[in-house]
């Protein structure tokens, strides 16, 4: 396949420029691109060279490298909306999004698989059609994409910030409307965790409003801009106001009511509610509304007790 890129596609990468052209994933492109079958003006290229306006870009496919993942009908899949090229989920809190070290199978990509979700498959990693992900704690929608393209329109609206997204949790102590705009990076005495006390780090800003007062805790609202990873449970914890039952940022909460109520939850009480994004396919705009679950609405029931 050849391309030759245009004025507005100047500047580009061209494992992304050649994403949206050849209609298959960035991590695809690069297999092709290791090989030698990418070219640009005769010239084999990395993945981050610059395009310029005039530039001949020149691809030859290889055969698709399979998912290493396997599909298992034992993972029940709650799903809220699919078409050609998304896929929208309920995901619960426990499951983990897609197979990685300690979790070989089990998790949502592998009972996407068993039902046979995605149209096509041409990833070599564990992770198909998946463009962001919740934590195993964290219970909420997300979106997964049946298609190579679709994957990568979806990324680059996240990329771009324009996805919405909102989450409600249940925090111990008294949390104030706020916006928390920090560094984000990992902590550098624990590489498990993150922190915005860091020298160096990505942008996040998450925007922090308070829906419900409770005695010894606070039902809140949190409207992302950016999505680190953990971003909502940083900058919780780090305000003063930590998730209940958030096992790697809070700790036991002294109110013996509240602990009670964080230890029978047994994980973060953090729900991501709101999902809204462009369809990658139809250019509409898709906003889809999950309410929290049952283990969530008994803990805000038991914190107003």
């Amino acid at each position: 396949m050849t391309h030759v890129v245009a004025r507005e596609a100047g500047g580009s990468r061209l494992d992304r420029f050649l994403a949206g052209k050849a209609g298959v994933s960035r991590a695809e492109l690069q297999r092709w691109i290791e090989a030698g079958r990418v070219m640009v003006n005769g010239v084999v290229q990395g993945a981050s060279a610059r395009l310029k306006e005039g530039d001949r870009v020149e691809a030859r496919p290889m055969e698709r490298a399979p998912t290493k993942a396997r599909a298992d009908a034992e993972v029940e899949v709650d799903v809220v909306h699919v078409d050609d090229e998304v896929v929208v989920v309920m995901k619960p809190a426990g499951l983990v999004v897609h197979p990685a070290a300690g979790h070989a199978g089990g998790t949502l990509v592998n009972g996407l698989l068993a039902l046979g979700l995605f149209r096509r498959l041409d990833l070599a990693d564990d992770r198909p059609g998946i463009v962001h992900r919740l934590d195993k704690g964290t219970s909420g929608v997300m979106v997964v994409a049946r298609t190579p393209a679709a994957r990568e329109k979806l990324k680059a609206q996240f990329a771009a910030h324009t996805i919405e997204r909102e989450y409600e949790a249940l925090v111990v102590g008294e949390a104030r409307e706020a916006t928390h705009a920090t560094l984000h990076g990992r902590n550098p005495h624990d590489r498990v965790r993150f922190s915005s006390r860091v020298k160096a780090g990505k942008r996040a800003v998450t925007h922090v409003r308070v829906i419900e007062g409770l005695a010894g805790a606070t039902h809140v609202a949190c409207n992302l801009e950016t999505g680190r990873t953990h971003q909502i449970r940083v900058h919780l914890s780090e305000s003063g106001t930590p998730v209940l039952g958030d096992p790697l940022y809070g700790k036991p909460p002294k109110d013996p009511r509240v602990r009670a109520v964080g230890e029978t939850l047994g994980h973060q009480a953090l729900h991501a509610r709101v999902l809204g994004f462009v369809h990658p396919g139809t250019g509409a705009v898709m906003r889809f509304e999950v309410t929290a679950p049952e283990d969530f609405a008994a803990a805000l029931h038991g914190l107003r007790g």
